[in-house]
């Protein structure tokens, strides 16, 4: 049996509140529901919780591969983290980190690196370019500056007052002159911020890469902030990955909701919200039953997968249904999992061995062309490649056996037009994954020469089973709906329903697809179940206040 599955019949008694999805996000919201002592059942299709948040021994016994997110940072940073920290420790949780978070290489052998160290950092700066070395200084006190006044928008529902206060605040704090500035750098492309910082190419693509974790390339508007926050964040705080796997992290989050008197049940795929008029008031499972929810459905989904199957016959509006139906998703994503027998020789030095992450892009010139490709349907000749080093973060992944790469591959097309070498002639996924695989090998081999021989076994997850595996991953995209600026903020999921609400009264959502979107921040699932029993008070509140004695 799975661990974190529940057996047997599914319940007869009512559910104050049901959970569709046991993604980080969906148990987050379950966690404060049940907290505020609501009766909470989380349903999971697939054989664990999780989603995006897994982990599994895909090609050597015994060897535990990150299946898709490895960074955690985010979570480590998060409001849910801090309030929980005590309780997810007690089932299980920790975290392994690294100093040296994430580096660039080069195909002249040398790389630029990013340490916790901030003089080394800058002094391996300095070293390459004086001028970089300003750029980066200048740079990181913007970054403060967000950091200080800014950054709190992230955690906090849009629109709302709260939110304009958030940003008067800042306004007061860091003066007009600041705020216009951070407002143009949230505004801008990631190479406007790299050509305004920094002169030299390996300086721009040790930011660049950043932007294509989420969708955007080099020259789309609003992609530097991501850049920025996630460099300078991993120069304070590292990055940190869950001690042995990422499942242990969504499986201490289930152990701590059934402490606070919540349910967990895997393999019980939702085929249907169920409604009475403009309510939601349960679900429907691919078994037939039917459970019912007094106060709350919440759907830890995408918009398509809510949407458009699990109330493929609810009468939406026009513009709703409209809306729905534009919803956007990104460029896909690939994952190659590697087990190895010993750590990879870099061209660039054995420094480069201890990063948690190695970007191999090379340049900001690269990261557009594989962009522009992955958009028009173009297997790129050369993408990106985020290689993450798990057992140099964790030793405990393989106990000293070898070693695990973990190499997420971005960005892909969803859909195969064509392939921009002309090799592979192919046009679904099922049959090109393992000669496109072949192609990120080969570029790994021309920084690490010799990784071929290196390998003992290796697993690849296209597009197409990154979709199977989870459903909201629609084409392969890795971050569930695209992050343009249409699409984001109080536009996201959809103009007008940013705050986990939708046209069905009882109905919620959270996880990637809504606001802040993807990351394993948890701030969706935070901000969810605040809406909810916030709302819920303002009722209560409401009837106490019109409820008055009888002056007889």
């Amino acid at each position: 049996m799975t661990e974190g599955a529940v057996t047997g019949a599914s319940p007869a008694g009512d559910y104050d509140a049901i959970v569709i999805g046991g993604g980080h996000n969906g148990l987050t919201t379950a966690l404060y529901l049940a907290r505020a002592g609501w009766k909470v059942f989380v349903l999971e299709r697939n054989a664990q919780v999780g989603g995006a948040t897994a982990s599994a021994e895909v090609t050597v016994p015994g060897f535990i591969h990150d299946l898709y997110s490895m960074n955690q940072n985010l979570f480590v940073g998060s409001p849910v983290y801090a309030e929980f920290k005590a309780g997810l420790e007690r089932h299980g949780l920790s975290f392994a980190s690294s100093d040296k978070p994430v580096c660039s290489v080069f195909p002249d052998g040398k790389f630029l690196g990013i340490y916790r160290d901030p003089a080394k950092t800058l002094a391996l700066i300095r070293q390459h370019s004086r001028a970089d070395a300003d750029g980066w200084t200048l740079l990181h006190r913007h970054f403060a500056a967000f950091a200080r006044s800014l950054l709190p928008i992230y955690g906090t529902p849009l629109p709302s007052m709260q939110a304009l206060w958030t940003i008067l605040r800042a306004l007061r704090k860091e003066g007009v002159a600041e705020c216009v500035q951070l407002a143009r750098l949230m505004l801008s492309s990631t190479r406007a911020l790299v050509d305004e910082y920094f002169d030299t190419p390996e300086t721009k693509a040790l930011f660049a890469p950043w932007g294509m974790h989420l969708d955007f390339g080099p020259d789309v508007a609003g992609g530097a902030i991501f850049p920025v926050l996630e460099t300078f964040s991993d120069a304070e705080h590292g990055i940190s990955i869950v001690r042995g796997g990422a499942s242990k992290l969504v499986l201490a989050m289930v152990g701590l909701l059934r402490e606070l008197g919540g349910e967990v049940r895997t393999q019980a795929e939702v085929t249907k919200i169920v409604t009475r008029g403009d309510r939601a008031v349960g679900v429907e499972l691919a078994d037939g039953a039917t459970i019912s929810a007094r106060r709350a459905v919440i759907a830890n989904l995408s918009v398509g997968p809510l949407f458009s199957r699990l109330l493929a016959d609810y009468p939406f509006s026009p513009d709703f249904k409209r809306a729905v139906g534009k919803f956007r998703y990104g460029p896909a994503t690939m994952m190659i999992h590697l087990a190895l027998k010993a750590r990879p020789a870099w061209r660039a030095g054995a420094e480069v061995g201890d990063f948690a992450y190695v970007h191999i892009a090379p340049y900001v010139e690269d990261l557009a062309f594989t962009y522009a490709h992955s958009i028009d349907g173009i297997l790129p000749a050369s993408p990106l490649l985020v290689v993450g080093q798990t057992s140099v973060v964790d030793p405990t992944r393989t106990n000293g056996r070898g070693e695990i790469l973990w190499i997420q591959v971005r960005t892909l097309p969803a859909k195969i037009r064509g392939d921009a070498l002309g090799k592979i002639a192919t046009r679904d996924w099922d049959s090109a994954k393992e000669a496109y695989a072949d192609r990120v090998i080969d570029k790994v081999e021309q920084y690490a020469p010799g990784i071929r021989e290196l390998i003992i076994k290796r697993a690849v997850e296209s597009p197409a089973d990154l979709e199977r595996a989870n459903p909201n991953l629609v084409g392969g995209d890795s971050v569930t709906g695209s992050h343009h600026l249409a699409q984001n903020f109080l536009f996201r999921p959809i103009a007008g329903w940013s705050r986990y609400r939708t046209p069905i009264a009882n109905l919620y959502m959270c996880g990637a697809g809504t606001y802040p979107g993807a990351g394993n921040n948890a701030l969706s699932g935070f901000l969810c179940a605040k809406e909810i029993l916030n709302s819920r008070r303002g009722v209560a509140r409401f009837l106490r206040s019109s409820i008055r004695p009888s002056p007889l």
